[in-house]
């Protein structure tokens, strides 16, 4: 049977409730057990795919093709596994689900409540996503208080009643403010929200105390006394230099064991930290540091949600440099700023690299494509993702192949040369107004060119090996098939039937995309002429190629992707292009 750590925040949002989950199923993972992690999202939104970055920061994409919550990410990071949509709830999901059956008929004619209904479907779905897992933590949104947290608590405490206390633990994580005006740390929103976390029948097991600095044995018997919990469950976690310190930090005070304890389970191995506490210490102390460029278009919003709009690059970033043993310094530009003034260009002159992130729509492209250009003719090292493929073959068809209009019909529909264009395939799904079938989200393979860069760099990080055996389980998953569509390039092109498979090939690999608009397939071929090679591509079952990489030869580093890479970058496993780009900062400093 699977045992629940349910996860709950206090006082406010913001705290830290996603990585201390991720720390804690790390560390059980650790101890041998398999380990998933689910988050429940009480907004109304079916998912994060509608909304803006500067909402609720960056939307995170799985491998099954889910617009998901950035938390998800975190957890990925830290455990280095592939977690599925299911694992992530919304209030959108549940009701949505519900009326779907009510409207089916599927209760024969009872009517529908919240109760028993709305935590039955809860349950359900919780029970689905934490299948053949020795642990699932759910971690729930918000704080307690929320109204919209009430059904989830409610499930869980229902959950519990089911299965036995013994197979159910909660944490509670609150912070501890400490006013500058009395600099002395208050505990008195922590037993706040310790009563109303009572109120839904639910008493805390352990409480995981987040503030500026570690509690105090007062502060800790305070808590201890009003929560009725044993002192050693009241666990200090004070701010620190980098999150990837919280396993370790945890289990100085032995959560691990003490989590096991309550759970009635025993270490199934001991724990070795040596090469997580290794790159940890990189991370404070490099020995090389570089300057990097981030120049995108979620800029202009404030500092407070800036690091969440792109939070999956910087820490694709910060885990090339552990690997590398370099810190990673990045700038965060506003593109719009190189288009209002042309001398503003030569500031790039200063960073060992370049980064032009995914984005949609028109704002600052001008100012991304000079930046391109800039990082083309000056070697500047540049990797550009999804969209800043895109803009980079816009910038190489304008200034090396002659075609001066050249641009992506997403911004300019009557460009002559539309080199970044919607396939005719998708114009038909967008003409009967079925826009979600016009998306690539999630997964897709791509076969890699020989004695490619890109393939050089998939070798050497070996994700070339660990792609192999993930294409071997999604052959077997047919409602993943369609992500397999590439063939081994010494093959006939050709599909049995409607039905899509991956022959046998050497140099397939994975990432995940979300993305509208292609490589124009028409002009491939005058670009490659030019001297752009298209280093891997995706075979769709219509015979299209839809190109995934490009490089150029002779500059210290000059590769982009149709994909998003940041999302499949892990500490210890970093993304190969990442790496490939850091390895290429360093050596142009």
């Amino acid at each position: 049977m699977t045992k629940y750590i349910v996860v709950a925040g206090g006082v406010m949002s913001g705290v830290g409730k996603g990585v201390t989950t991720a720390s804690i199923a790390r560390i059980l993972q650790e101890y041998g057990y398999k380990v998933t992690a689910i988050k429940i999202d009480p907004y109304i939104n079916y998912d994060a795919g509608t909304l803006r970055p500067t909402e609720h920061g960056e939307v995170w994409v799985t491998d099954d093709g889910g617009e998901i919550d950035q938390d998800l990410g975190t957890y990925e990071r830290f455990l280095d596994v592939d977690i599925p949509k299911e694992n992530n709830l919304t209030t959108g999901k549940v009701y949505k689900t519900i009326i779907d059956k009510e409207r089916k008929g599927k209760f024969l004619g009872e009517t529908v409540q919240f109760i028993p209904h709305v935590p039955e479907e809860i349950k359900r779905r919780i029970k689905e996503a934490s299948k053949e897992h020795d642990i699932a933590i759910v971690e729930i949104g918000g704080t307690i208080g929320d109204y919209e947290n009430i059904p989830y608590l409610f499930a869980m405490k229902g959950l519990e009643r089911e299965i036995g206390k013994e197979n159910v633990t909660y944490v509670l994580i609150t912070y501890l403010p400490i006013p500058s005006h009395i600099e002395e740390m208050k505990t008195k929103p922590t037993q706040q929200a310790i009563r109303l976390l009572g109120e839904t029948g639910i008493f805390p097991d352990f409480i995981i105390c987040r503030a500026k600095r570690a509690l105090d044995n007062i502060r800790k018997k305070k808590i201890e006394i009003y929560a009725n919990i044993p002192s050693e469950n009241v666990i200090s976690e004070p701010d620190i230099e980098t999150v990837y310190s919280i396993p370790l930090d945890l289990e100085k005070e032995r959560l691990g064991i003490k989590i096991l304890n309550e759970l009635k389970l025993k270490p199934k191995k001991v724990p070795n930290w040596a090469e997580w506490k290794k790159l940890v210490d990189r991370i404070k102390s490099p020995k090389k540091s570089i300057k990097v460029a981030i120049v995108g278009k979620y800029i202009d919003i404030g500092d407070y949600n800036l690091a969440d709009s792109y939070v999956s690059i910087n820490q694709s970033l910060l885990h090339a440099g552990a690997s590398l043993d370099a810190s990673v310094d990045i700038s965060w530009i506003d593109a719009k700023m190189f288009e209002s003034n042309d001398d503003k260009i030569k500031e790039l002159d200063k960073y060992d690299g370049i980064i032009v992130p995914g984005g949609f729509g028109s704002s600052g492209v001008e100012g991304k494509i000079k930046a391109i250009n800039f990082a083309r003719t000056h070697n500047k090292p540049y990797l550009g993702l999804c969209y800043g493929l895109q803009l980079a073959v816009v910038e190489y068809a304008r200034n090396v192949c002659g075609m001066k209009d050249a641009h992506t019909t997403e911004v300019n529909e009557k460009t002559k040369f539309a080199v970044i264009d919607i396939l005719p395939a998708q114009k038909e799904l967008m003409e009967k107004s079925e826009y979600g079938g016009t998306m690539r989200l999630g997964a897709y393979a791509a076969v890699l060119k020989d004695k490619s860069r890109v393939l050089e760099m998939y070798k050497e990080t070996e994700r070339l090996k660990e792609d192999a055996k993930r294409i071997e389980a999604l052959k077997k998953d047919k409602s993943q098939s369609f992500r397999l569509g590439v063939l081994d390039t010494q093959e006939n092109q050709r599909f049995s039937g409607s039905k899509r498979f991956l022959r046998e090939s050497k140099n397939v690999v994975l990432e995940r995309h979300r993305h509208r608009y292609e490589v124009n397939p028409k002009f491939v071929e005058e670009l490659e002429k030019k001297g752009l090679i298209f280093s891997g591509y995706h075979l769709r079952e219509d015979g299209t190629k839809l190109m995934e990489y490009i490089e150029l030869p002779n500059h210290p580093f000059m590769i982009s992707t149709q994909s998003h890479p940041e999302f499949k970058s892990r500490l210890g496993n970093p993304s190969p292009l990442f790496y490939g780009f850091v390895k290429a900062c360093s050596k142009s400093k």
